[in-house]
């Protein structure tokens, strides 16, 4: 079911996205060379604790896996998403790492991601994150009142395609709001004027994450990975569907 928020749900959804846009600010100039993913989810942590907010990811839990054990997602290389911060995942220079985080406050979530270079990068690597910040940015602007998901993935999944690219596959967005996840589904891949109807009031989490080698994807346990050991880059914002342009949450 899909559920249309009021202005008093709208204020707690700001606030909840509101850490979350400051934790992926703040990040940029925290991630840099030698420090491990751990390190990245003990600052994620005691900010979200700070802002009193709680991570949404850590215990979260699907059928056949533990619960996830941390308070962000932290996807190096060719992790697509849902990569696990370990003490031994030390990033080096020339990375490129999805962090992906959800907070928790209210009795609302607030939920997005922002891939961040370590020190230089290759070319290769700056392009594909500008493919998929584009991408996002694309999605968003068909994103309001009387509009159809499936037009947010269309202008998504054919900007990648056409600058020779590739939409993970089965990775998608999502609703949002008193749960992580809720209808509708929002695919990065689809046909305009197909899906359900977007409505003034409605939370959405739009997550291109795009792969330089194949849309393919090899999962183990928690962690999504291409299936050619390519780079792959993730950016999401959480928005609100109004009568004009949507409304960014999660503004970083």
């Amino acid at each position: 079911m899909i559920s249309i928020k009021n202005n008093s749900e709208i204020a707690k959804m700001r606030e909840s996205n509101r850490i979350v846009g400051l934790l992926l600010h703040k990040l940029d100039g925290f991630i840099k060379p030698g420090i491990s993913t751990y390190d990245i989810d003990r600052f994620a942590d005691e900010l979200i604790r700070n802002e009193a907010g709680k991570a949404a990811f850590k215990g979260y839990t699907v059928p056949g896996l533990p619960p996830f054990p941390a308070a962000v997602c932290s996807s190096a290389n060719s992790c697509i998403v849902h990569g696990i911060p370990s003490k031994k995942k030390i990033l080096s220079e020339g990375d490129i790492i999805g962090i992906d985080v959800g907070v928790y406050k209210n009795g609302f979530y607030g939920d997005a991601a922002r891939t961040y270079q370590v020190g230089n990068i290759s070319e290769e690597a700056i392009a594909l994150m500008a493919v998929t910040r584009e991408a996002l940015r694309r999605g968003i602007s068909q994103a309001r009142d009387g509009a159809r998901v499936g037009d947010i993935s269309h202008a998504i999944g054919s900007y990648v395609m056409d600058q020779g690219y590739f939409v993970a596959d089965s990775l998608t967005g999502h609703g949002i709001g008193t749960s992580l996840h809720e209808d509708p589904i929002v695919p990065n891949i689809g046909t305009k004027g197909k899906g359900p109807r977007l409505k003034k009031g409605m939370t959405i989490a739009i997550e291109p994450m795009v792969n330089i080698g194949t849309n393919r994807v090899i999962e183990n346990g928690w962690e999504f990975y291409v299936a050619d050991g390519s780079l792959s880059a993730h950016f999401e914002h959480t928005i609100l569907i109004t009568e004009n342009e949507a409304e960014l949450l999660t503004e970083y």
